[in-house]
């Protein structure tokens, strides 16, 4: 090849089919066989999920003469993985179905890639944005850690059971959402100082989304289906705007350093979305942007905005800001080298965090 030929090349997987709406989740066996999978089906879901949604894929594909196995598991983690893919080995699964939320999917496509196999997206509740995405948060001894998954070959995304999940997972979606808005403020702030790689294309994608969450943030309400069809197409356009970068770039900045901070000073007191929603409203300050216009979506949609919503202390936001930046020393943000603890308080008490 001579020197100067174009030599640029990019993969993008995207799921191949997003269905959206009200009992779409009857149509999962017909997805099924339009992608042409057959042979034994296992269902990788919890105990609530599998009542909500998993019964219901369970007896439609059996009716159409699938061998259907299911496992039941509770939080991402190593072991729970573990047990997923000796129960797929085990009944020889030819595909699998993560039915449930965030972590039954993410195990279900850490499991598909693991194994070889592919895998259906069917979502119970909508809190993050990685209903669609082929990037999965696996717990380990050290905390969540974000990495590489398989991209659903299909997502089916039935409103009328996602509506009747807690709406605190909702709203926590679609603040995980709406945090784009400084990930992608990070995105360009890397690409001016750095020179980062950048699509332009991703960009656009995850910035319609944040928008759309927040100009609509006067809509999403509890128990209201329409809500739910609302929120849900940006959630899922979300995630697909990762596999346009071909990273989690325009949907992960400062904001999730400070979420992922947080998970390790005081885990489990709040869900990911509301940490990163949270996080947005402390970062946009740093961009000099319009914080107030994210934390006035956060109030309408009923998403935490505070240390007290979160259900964590002053002192541990603070300490979460000041390590923030030392969570992926890969990804350049506003947070620089790090803030001190001083300037910290000053940026939470400023914009109301604590």
């Amino acid at each position: 090849m001579e020197e100067g030929d174009f030599t640029k090349a990019r993969s993008m997987v995207f799921p191949r089919q997003v269905l959206v709406g009200h009992g779409v989740i009857e149509m999962v066996p017909q997805v099924c066989k339009e992608f042409g999978l057959s042979g034994t089906a296992l269902i990788i879901a919890g105990e609530k999920t599998v009542r909500a949604a998993g019964d219901v894929v369970k007896d439609g594909l059996r009716k159409d003469g699938y061998d259907v196995q299911s496992v039941l598991v509770g939080e991402a983690s190593e072991d729970n993985l573990r047990k997923v893919e000796k129960v797929a080995k085990e009944c020889k699964a030819d595909f699998l179905l993560g039915v449930g939320g965030g972590t039954k999917i993410d195990l279900a496509k850490m499991a598909a890639m693991n194994l070889g196999l592919e895998f259906l997206s069917v979502p119970t509740s909508a809190s993050h944005d990685g209903i669609a995405s082929g990037r999965a948060s696996l717990k380990n001894s050290k905390g969540p850690v974000s990495m590489d998954a398989k991209v659903p070959l299909g997502v089916i995304a039935d409103t009328a059971i996602i509506v009747q999940s807690p709406f605190r997972l909702l709203a926590a979606g679609c603040a995980d959402v709406i945090s784009n808005s400084t990930a992608l403020m990070d995105w360009e702030f890397a690409k001016r100082l750095r020179n980062e790689s950048f699509s332009r294309s991703a960009y656009a994608l995850a910035s319609y989304t944040a928008e759309t969450v927040i100009e609509h943030a006067d809509l999403i309400r509890p128990g209201l289906e329409e809500s739910v069809w609302i929120a849900i197409r940006p959630i899922i356009i979300s995630g697909i705007s990762m596999s346009v970068a071909g990273s989690s770039r325009p949907t992960s900045g400062s904001e999730h350093m400070f979420s992922h901070a947080l998970d390790l000073i005081a885990p489990g007191k709040a869900l990911h979305g509301e940490q990163c929603g949270v996080g947005c409203i402390m970062m946009m300050y740093l961009h000099g942007g319009d914080w107030h216009r994210i934390r006035d979506a956060l109030i309408k949609i009923g998403a935490p905005t505070s240390a007290q919503g979160l259900g964590v202390t002053k002192e541990q936001v603070i300490q979460a800001l000041v390590t923030a930046h030392k969570v992926r020393k890969d990804r350049f943000t506003i947070l620089g080298m790090g803030l001190t603890a001083e300037a910290a308080e000053s940026i939470a008490t400023i914009t109301q965090v604590i």
